[in-house]
């Protein structure tokens, strides 16, 4: 159940032009932002960041997204490992994949770059953070520092998405709620407190 409600976007017509360009990419305005929307300063620092973060950069958008997911689980947010799952689907990776990216370190679906990149993910979104220098020899070896930093400002994006949610106990939309029912329940998802 939510701690703080979502303001309704009706009321929120100066930032219209910005939901427009959210609900045109995902099919939804994330009710995550809505309830930023109490504090618009805060939304409106966050809002270029997010993109500049998630969008086309040098690393794949795709393996973005999954660096996400593997944050997310790792923190244990399930509203973010919702959307993230369904995002990477947006993104052109295939369901299996999303279903088994918890796998990664066995699993042939996964190149050894991608390896590499979520074990950074799994282990610097827990705490005490857990990345090493191994971490950033095994990037090395796939990555140039550009993108290292891409991959960092990922995890990094999704530590303040996954304490900002849970926190919060954002309620979880339709659309992430039904895809990770589908696809992520048979490794323990569930939407807790994100779903009354």
């Amino acid at each position: 159940m939510a701690r703080i409600e979502p303001m309704e976007r009706q009321a929120l017509t100066e930032l219209d032009e910005m939901f427009n360009a959210i609900e045109a990419a995902t099919g939804y305005v994330p009710t995550s932002l809505l309830v930023m929307a109490r504090t618009p300063a805060v939304l409106k620092a966050f809002a270029p960041l997010a993109p500049a973060v998630m969008g086309p950069g040098s690393v794949d958008i795709g393996l973005k997204a999954l660096i996400a997911q593997i944050s997310s689980t790792a923190a244990g947010c399930m509203y973010c490992q919702a959307h993230t799952a369904e995002g990477a689907v947006h993104k052109g990776i295939a369901a299996e994949k999303v279903e088994n990216v918890w796998l990664f370190e066995t699993s042939d679906l996964f190149s050894p770059a991608e390896r590499a990149a979520l074990a950074l993910a799994r282990d610097a979104s827990v705490t005490p953070n857990a990345s090493t220098a191994a971490h950033f020899d095994a990037l090395a070896e796939h990555f140039s520092e550009e993108q290292v930093v891409e991959i960092v400002s990922v995890i990094s994006l999704f530590g303040f998405l996954n304490r900002w949610n849970d926190t919060l106990q954002t309620p979880l939309e339709d659309a992430p709620f039904e895809f990770a029912s589908t696809h992520l329940s048979n490794n323990g998802w569930n939407a807790g407190g994100h779903r009354s």
